[in-house]
């Protein structure tokens, strides 16, 4: 998979400045080198590595749920690599979940959840244009993107982070063509059955926090 990462642009950006303002070509492949290894090491991952379709490892506090990430749909393939690499998922919590519906995470403002509060706002300040196709349907293990509703959205686009996962045994087909479906399950649906048998309070969040831990590439 080429994945087209933030830093490969601050990399390319930087090798043209040096290369304007560089008193040695040495000096500059040093520094931008270093500069570049420093970033990297922020990575969990490198996403550049991983195939089309990436198999990632959902480490959650109830287990690990395997998921596949579709090569068409490379947008929120890409956007979803990206902030695994960068941690962007850890430490969240399943703040959305309904029984026989679906389980949903990703709110960042959910990180260091407190009691008695309300999530599903937060996101990293940018959206993924919709990618909506009719070949992928909310089967049970599913993986999604959330969104706003279609009177602020009539585009459909996803939010940046937020995404659930399909626990209907049935799938939840009132939401096919409605929502980008960019993913599924392949292992660990058991950890999806448990989690969404969690006892829940106010707008559906579980009265006993379960974490994202990590998103990695499977072994």
């Amino acid at each position: 998979m080429k994945t087209t990462s933030i830093f490969t642009t601050i990399l390319a950006a930087l090798l043209m400045i040096a290369c304007g303002n560089s008193p040695s070509k040495n000096s500059t492949t040093q520094q931008v080198t270093t500069e570049q290894t420093a970033m990297d090491s922020k990575l969990l991952f490198d996403p550049s590595v991983l195939g089309e379709e990436p198999v990632l490892d959902i480490e959650t506090s109830e287990g690990i749920i395997t998921i596949k990430l579709y090569k068409d749909t490379p947008l929120h393939r890409d956007n979803f690599v990206k902030l695994a690499s960068e941690g962007y998922f850890n430490g969240l919590i399943f703040h959305r979940v309904i029984r026989n519906f679906m389980i949903q995470a990703g709110d960042p403002q959910s990180r260091n959840p407190q009691p008695n509060t309300q999530y599903g706002s937060g996101g990293p300040g940018y959206t993924v244009p919709a990618e909506i196709l009719p070949a992928y349907k909310h089967k049970k293990g599913a993986l999604a993107a959330a969104r706003q509703g279609d009177h602020v959205n009539p585009e459909k686009a996803s939010s940046g982070s937020q995404f659930y996962l399909v626990h209907n045994p049935n799938g939840t087909p009132h939401l096919d063509g409605a929502y980008s479906v960019f993913g599924e399950t392949i292992k660990g649906l058991e950890v999806i059955d448990k989690i969404a048998a969690t006892p829940t309070g106010a707008a559906d969040r579980p009265t006993k926090d379960i974490l994202i831990i990590s998103i990695r590439p499977a072994e």
